[in-house]
């Protein structure tokens, strides 16, 4: 871990902190919630030990980054080019770029807005979903899984802030990180997170070193951040009315685990396989459902997920 460097790069108005390593291609890792540029320490360190060079930033509101207060700061747009305002200024043209969770997210917008500067896209997780003309994201998935679902839960600034600051920080990472269950994942309002059962020992891929590094960043920088993510959403949804129907026109390669929450969610699976997905991203080149494996599979498998990266890239 030594090799990696840790620099501050100034970009879209904020300042971003940014972990790399290693000489080559450029391979862009973004991470999800609630994690941070540490998430990718396996992949940063084997994939720069192949030639290529590895950079994970702490995404705005994450980590050593800057957390503008208002959840209007956290659309798409601005995600995006705070990562366009990255790639500038490491004087970088094209990337192969990798997200996970929100990072997928983020990387099919990225792939939508600036097809140029991707070279090619691994993404896992989260599928690449339309936007639906007449439903609004949070009110879409209220009807589906009710108040409780945990994105809308999300949604009220500072409410679900004061349910975290309840349990102790590292004890919200194990609850988030060692998921294994593939149902929705909701968090009753009465009882908060403090009434879900208890996470099970840390599995071999966790050491508690993994979640004390997290916990300090997040009892540094609050959750406020990464939840403004969720409450974007609807905003988000406005402001992307001109790309509705855009296709996503980079090469891509898919990765989810069979008991992911993401791909149990009604109607992810057979739209994945039967052709839903090929549709909007006519250069999707390969899925691959890993056995087994749940939410945090860049974790979980790091040696698979390093191959799997690795094996799609190196064609380009």
């Amino acid at each position: 871990m030594e090799k990696i460097e840790h620099t501050v790069v100034t970009t879209n108005g904020i300042k971003m902190h940014v972990a790399s390593v290693g000489s080559g291609p450029v391979i862009l890792f973004l991470h999800g919630f609630p994690e941070l540029w540490y998430s990718w320490r396996h992949q940063l360190l084997s994939l720069s030990s192949l030639g290529y060079r590895c950079v994970a930033p702490d995404l705005r509101g994450f980590g050593d980054t800057d957390a503008p207060p208002s959840a209007t700061s956290y659309t798409v747009f601005h995600i995006v080019g705070d990562l366009v305002g990255l790639l500038d200024a490491l004087g970088v043209d094209q990337v192969f770029l990798v997200g996970h969770d929100w990072g997928a997210m983020i990387a099919w917008y990225f792939s939508q807005f600036r097809p140029d500067r991707v070279k090619a896209l691994v993404n896992m997780s989260v599928a690449y979903r339309p936007r639906h003309p007449k439903v609004k994201p949070v009110e879409g998935l209220r009807a589906l899984f009710g108040d409780d679902y945990y994105i809308c839960r999300f949604q009220e600034p500072g409410e679900i802030e004061e349910d975290f600051a309840q349990m102790d920080t590292a004890k919200v990472m194990k609850l988030f990180l060692t998921s294994r269950n593939p149902r929705p994942p909701c968090i009753p309002k009465e009882t908060g997170l403090r009434g879900l059962p208890d996470p099970p020992a840390l599995p071999s891929w966790l050491s508690e070193e993994d979640i004390n590094y997290y916990a300090s960043k997040f009892n540094q920088k609050g959750f406020t951040g990464g939840l403004n993510y969720y409450r974007a959403l609807n905003l988000n949804w406005e402001l992307m009315a001109p790309w509705t129907g855009l296709q996503i026109k980079v090469p891509v390669k898919f990765i989810v685990g069979d008991l992911d929450i993401t791909y149990h969610t009604p109607g992810v699976k057979d739209y994945i396989h039967n052709g839903g997905f090929k549709k909007h991203v006519p250069f999707l080149q390969e899925v691959v459902v890993m056995e087994g494996v749940a939410h945090c599979l860049n974790q979980e498998k790091p040696e698979e997920i390093s191959m799997h990266i690795y094996d799609f890239i190196k064609k380009f």
